[in-house]
């Protein structure tokens, strides 16, 4: 690639619904338990080294793997999983990148469709992928078919794999008939983004409870911050985040989803999400499970 070829590929206006990320942090007032896990983030570019896909849903300020990881310090997380983002596609060059600087306490998940072939399957795996996401929400892919999902679970069965499931509003129940299907693990991607409008009794938090005790699904309890309609410090989706983990501690994970892509308003403080953890895993016990024990036996540590 020539110098002119770089610059031009340099040269990203973030969509609308990107912000930069909180310029100045908190310190978290908690401590968090060793080995403590990040199971929710991204890493984005730099641009000029590694170019966003050609037919991107969104375009995103640069947020480098060392961004990432100086978050991590700030916050007192030591092991993080790095989801790869639709703005890069299937191209997995910046995924791989940020998870080589550190395989003993990084883990990935990918994206992958029928174009997909078993040498790249291995290829992630060997570098840290433990799962692949599938998308149902409307702005960012267009959904996978049946024949697509099937093909995606008989190309990662042998590498045992879980499947990361990413809904909105009602996506929950639409998708509860396809979840229970699954035969690997499932996991839920932030809270199911459901509308909090329905209140905790709500027919979308009725079914999370129910796919918890499913035995093969997990739900992240990350994202308050895109769920409340309170804003800072969220209540309401901090009492539905504490709802879930003390109905099934053991299927619960949390995540920072730095560096908050597609969001409405200026990114949160991500120092107030970790003090919130407080709040939503209250004891020592609830603790350890969501930030230790659960991601080091989901995300194979």
């Amino acid at each position: 690639m020539t110098k002119s070829d770089a610059t031009a590929r340099s040269v990203y206006v973030p969509s609308p619904g990107c912000p930069p990320p909180h310029p100045s942090p908190r310190r978290p007032s908690i401590k968090l338990p060793a080995d403590s896990c990040d199971s929710h983030c991204h890493v984005f570019g730099p641009g000029a080294v590694f170019p966003y896909s050609p037919d991107r849903p969104f375009t995103p300020h640069d947020v480098p793997k060392e961004a990432v990881r100086d978050l991590h310090r700030l916050l007192g997380i030591t092991r993080a999983v790095i989801v790869q983002s639709s703005c890069n596609g299937f191209d997995h060059t910046v995924l791989l990148d940020a998870l080589a600087q550190d395989p003993a306490r990084l883990r990935g998940i990918g994206l992958i469709g029928p174009q997909t072939t078993p040498v790249e399957i291995k290829r992630l795996h060997e570098a840290g992928v433990r799962g692949y996401r599938l998308n149902f929400v409307p702005h960012l892919r267009q959904r996978a078919s049946s024949r697509e999902i099937e093909e995606c679970q008989r190309l990662v069965a042998e590498w045992n794999w879980h499947v990361e499931i990413h809904t909105q509003g009602t996506g929950v129940l639409d998708c509860e008939d396809l979840i229970r299907s699954f035969r690997s693990r499932v996991v839920i991607d932030h809270l199911g983004r459901v509308d909090l409008s329905e209140g905790l009794d709500g027919p979308s938090v009725h079914v999370l409870l129910n796919l918890l005790d499913a035995g093969n699904v997990w739900v992240k309890v990350s994202g308050v911050d895109r769920l409340s309609a309170q804003g800072p410090p969220y209540s309401d989706s901090v009492a539905l985040a504490r709802l879930l983990v003390e109905h099934r501690p053991d299927r619960v994970l949390w995540g920072t989803d730095f560096p908050h892509p597609n969001i409405t308003g200026d990114a949160p403080d991500d120092g107030l999400l970790v003090d919130l953890l407080a709040q939503i895993a209250p004891t020592g016990e609830l603790m350890q499970l969501l930030l230790v024990s659960n991601p080091a036996e989901f995300f194979d540590f």
